[in-house]
């Protein structure tokens, strides 16, 4: 069986950072998969989102659902500056895996689709929408209120045409 999941590049932070950019992003392939395993630095839980091709602006939407054992729960947000697609805690390592559909493509919006397991917030999947027809060439990871704590990877993967 051939593979069909290219690396295009990983990073493992030597430091702490606020976030991370994978830029000049090959357009050659059909869809891109993003995972991140590791830790926050601060107290409690903190969401983790990406931004495409540098857009700050409103563009972004997404749907959310989950549970931790015991409760479950569901959410949108809408017309954000950036997407989430998962949560990083202070202890116990995280593991996140999105998968953009289609990002090459210059006729409709991107989709994304992410699901993520973690100590606190056990699974969460997310789906994600950027309302532009952009082809996308830069995406940059972001943790919304604390950083990516040192040892934290970052590895794109390039889905090759079947």
């Amino acid at each position: 069986m051939a593979t069909t999941y290219e690396p295009i590049a990983t990073t493992t932070l030597g430091s702490t950072a606020s976030s991370y950019t994978f830029s000049s992003i090959p357009g050659t392939y059909t869809d891109l998969i993003l995972t991140i395993a590791g830790y926050q630095s601060g107290g409690s839980g903190d969401f983790v989102g990406f931004q495409f091709n540098n857009d700050t602006s409103t563009t972004y939407s997404n749907t959310y659902f989950g549970g931790n054992g015991s409760t479950t729960f569901t959410g949108r947000a809408s017309n954000y500056t950036n997407s989430r697609f998962g949560a990083l805690y202070p202890t116990g390592q995280a593991n996140i895996i999105c998968h953009i559909q289609n990002y090459s493509n210059t006729v409709t919006d991107k989709a994304a689709i992410s699901r993520s397991n973690s100590p606190g917030d056990n699974a969460v999947a997310f789906v994600n929408l950027w309302r532009s027809t952009s082809a996308i060439s830069t995406i940059k990871i972001l943790i919304e209120a604390n950083n990516f704590q040192s040892g934290t990877t970052f590895t794109l993967y390039g889905i090759k045409a079947a």
